[in-house]
């Protein structure tokens, strides 16, 4: 398969992104996402693991998913 990055996010109620939409147009879980990431199969994000031990996806250029386009 072919390498892919995201373009677009979806939020929750609470303002937590929940979704992607990837270059290929496939809508995947923040948790895929992550997944997809660890394996290559996403380029342009980091993981990052915090002190306690939780992890969470950021934006490569560092400036964070902010100016990507809502999904819906």
């Amino acid at each position: 398969m072919e390498q892919e990055h995201l373009i677009a996010i979806h939020k929750n109620h609470a303002g937590e992104i929940i979704s992607f939409q990837t270059s290929s147009g496939r809508i995947i879980s923040y948790r895929k996402a992550m997944m997809e990431a660890s394996t290559g199969m996403i380029t342009g994000v980091n993981i990052d693991e915090s002190d306690d031990g939780s992890t969470t996806l950021s934006s490569e250029d560092g400036a964070g998913f902010g100016h990507y386009p809502d999904i819906y």
